[in-house]
């Protein structure tokens, strides 16, 4: 009998649903794990005021039919005298991402350990938009044999191209207008990709225009090869082009596979 887990910090959303319609479609038995894990929030990010909404999350999981939720306290997660943590090497714990957020994949990797350990899943479930997230649970997966296959299932995007995350809660009709200009950046560099531009520092560069055209803080913006998510110059097929913005309240990610992903939709001005 096969089990499948979809990890996920609640506030669902379509995007998770497909994880959880996709594990239901592969594996015999399915559990979703709902925990804002609070080891992968630094000092002064939104652990608090993250999107809490269980009761609605319980609602939507029992609809699609899951057969167990796990919902556990951080009490019951990380004891008082815990000592045990997990530290990720290399480029993929120490750039982009994880240099914006310092612990953040550290916290990352220790809590989906534990979710392995508990639910000894054949197979877990995870969203492209993360796409450093889904290369550091690959290596976890990999170096601690775990024996788990990590599935890594396409962005679910909203009707104007935004992916979907729970943070996009924190925007108001004027960010969220702005904050369009992320999956515009990612439409633009696959479109030049698919023309034949090879550049990836032209096509970072042009993307990180649009971003800061709209007034967009950015963190990053830029292509990568997809295990160790080093900055390549010659952009190849499955070059990943990961970008992260901040938008007042509001931290967003977004990526997109070169020559792979279809360019994110987005209207035009109105």
């Amino acid at each position: 009998m096969s089990v499948g887990l979809v990890p996920t910090m609640g506030a669902l959303h379509d995007g998770h649903r497909s994880l959880v319609e996709r594990a239901l479609a592969e594996c015999d038995r399915v559990v979703v794990s709902v925990f804002v894990n609070p080891t992968q929030f630094a000092a002064g990010e939104d652990l608090e005021r993250y999107p809490r909404t269980p009761d609605a999350d319980l609602r939507s999981l029992a609809g699609l039919g899951v057969h167990a939720v796990f919902m556990p306290s951080s009490e019951a997660m990380y004891r008082e005298d815990s000592a045990t943590r997990v530290h990720i090497e290399g480029p993929l714990g120490s750039r982009l991402e994880a240099a914006a957020r310092p612990g953040h994949f550290d916290g990352v990797a220790l809590v989906v350990t534990k979710l392995f350990a508990a639910a000894r899943p054949d197979r877990a479930y995870f969203g492209a938009k993360d796409a450093q997230q889904c290369a550091v649970v690959r290596r976890l997966a990999a170096d601690l044999d775990s024996g788990v296959l990590v599935v890594v299932c396409p962005t679910v995007r909203d009707h104007d191209g935004l992916a979907l995350s729970s943070r996009n809660a924190y925007l108001d009709a004027g960010d969220r207008a702005r904050a369009l200009a992320i999956p515009r950046a990612l439409a633009y560099a696959a479109e030049r990709f698919d023309a034949g531009e090879r550049d990836a520092a032209l096509l970072s560069s042009g993307g990180r225009e649009l971003l800061e055209a709209e007034g967009l803080a950015v963190d990053y913006a830029a292509i990568v090869d997809p295990d160790l998510f080093l900055d390549v110059s010659e952009a190849g097929l499955g070059c990943v082009f990961v970008i992260a913005a901040r938008m007042n309240a509001a931290r967003l990610i977004d990526s997109l596979r070169l020559g792979v992903d279809a360019a994110p939709r987005v209207p035009g001005p109105a």
